[in-house]
């Protein structure tokens, strides 16, 4: 599929992501940045279980007072939610430290309540018909600004700027950025239905076909909450000893290994999804397996390179499986739901990934390796699990 066959509505929405994907190295300098200021990996684990522990009755009681809420109205609340995050790290020093970097996690992870609006939007704005294809271009075009802006601000807050003054000051800037996002959200996007809300609650029935989405889901979601980002940059910069520069190149790798995949996947045939689900995921088991080594930097940068490209692979197929069995008109609903499942299911991950790693910073790739190999053995055998 070429850029100019997809609806306009549709492009916007994806430079709405190409705008807001450099802004998320926030999520690797806020690690880096309580390394720096004295936590351990176990102490950063604990931290954010707590937070997602937190989250638990905010996230019921957002549902209670946004259960109205309409698409763009939604995408811009998480915009401005990451921005007020930033603001509250960009606070956090001195004795009060601790309670701006917790508020700023909570209001950052509450933003997650939003996220399957992105998935009701894709489901709204993208040809039913050539779902995959636009889900290619949709990965696709956001990795060549993350490869830009990534490398940028790894190198200049890695190299130049890396003391906790400067990156209070980078938290800063991208909180305000962050709100330049609303603005665009808010004019640019189209309207996307008066029949898409976050909704809570959930009728729906469940056959068979779903039920192995669920046990997908819920493999999934483990497997990769157990090596999480925070594994990575404690391998990379407390044991390797390495900047934050470095794990961005980790990063951009991983985006030219997207890049790569999406045009593999647009030659692959709607028939063999479930193949392609169950080789991509067989890849990242390969990706663990060599992380469980305690490898060289060189090899951690082939190892995630593999692991983004099998990922890529899979995501078309797999989402596009989702979308099959999900009505438009109850789209924002369930895939809430399934987010809901999601976080029901990680939520003592961080803390569970910070204690293995604090035992040896490869031990949580074993627990993923196991969870990986699992899923890709049942995704290669999905049309028979799937059969009523």
């Amino acid at each position: 599929m070429r850029w100019r066959e997809l609806p306009t509505g549709a492009r916007r929405y994806i430079l709405y992501h190409a705008l807001a994907t450099p802004l998320t190295i926030t999520q690797y300098m806020l690690p880096v940045y309580l390394f720096m200021t004295g936590y351990s990996i176990l102490d950063v684990g604990i931290l954010y279980t707590l937070v997602q522990v937190a989250l638990i009755p905010l996230t019921y009681l957002v549902g209670r007072l946004f259960d109205r809420v309409a698409l763009r109205h939604g995408l811009a609340t998480i915009d401005a939610l990451g921005g007020v995050a930033c603001l509250l790290y960009s606070a956090a020093s001195g004795p009060l430290a601790p309670v701006f970097l917790f508020a700023g996690l909570l209001v950052d992870d509450l933003a997650t309540v939003f996220y399957p609006l992105y998935q009701a939007a894709e489901r709204i704005l993208y040809p039913e018909d050539r779902m995959e294809e636009a889900l290619a271009l949709h990965m696709r075009i956001p990795e060549f600004s993350l490869i830009l802006g990534y490398l940028t601000l790894g190198f200049l807050f890695g190299r130049i700027f890396p003391s906790p003054h400067d990156y209070r000051i980078g938290f800063l800037s991208i909180g305000l950025a962050s709100f330049g996002l609303v603005a665009y959200v808010l004019l640019a996007l189209p309207r996307m239905g008066a029949e898409e809300r976050i909704s809570p609650g959930l009728s729906f029935s469940l056959d068979r076909e779903f039920k192995v989405i669920l046990l997908f889901e819920g493999l999934l979601a483990l497997a990769w909450s157990l090596a999480p980002e925070i594994v990575m940059l404690n391998y990379i910069v407390n044991v390797l000893g390495l900047t934050l520069f470095e794990a961005m190149v980790v990063e951009a790798i991983m985006s030219v290994a997207s890049i790569s995949a999406t045009y593999l996947v647009e030659r692959i045939p709607k028939e063999r999804g479930f193949l392609a689900m169950g080789l991509g995921y067989a890849m990242v088991s390969a990706w663990a397996a060599v992380m469980l080594l305690g490898p060289p930097f060189w090899a951690v940068v082939l190892a995630y390179f593999v692991a983004r490209f099998g990922d890529v692979l899979a995501f078309p197929f797999y989402r596009a499986w989702i979308f099959r069995k999900v009505p438009e008109e109850r789209a924002s609903s369930i895939l809430s739901a399934l987010s809901s499942y999601r976080r029901v299911i990680v939520v003592a991950s961080p803390a569970v990934a910070g204690l293995l790693a604090s035992l040896g910073p490869t031990t949580p790739y074993a627990a993923s390796l196991a969870l990986f190999l699992i899923t890709s053995s049942l995704m290669a055998l999905g049309k028979r699990l799937t059969r009523a």
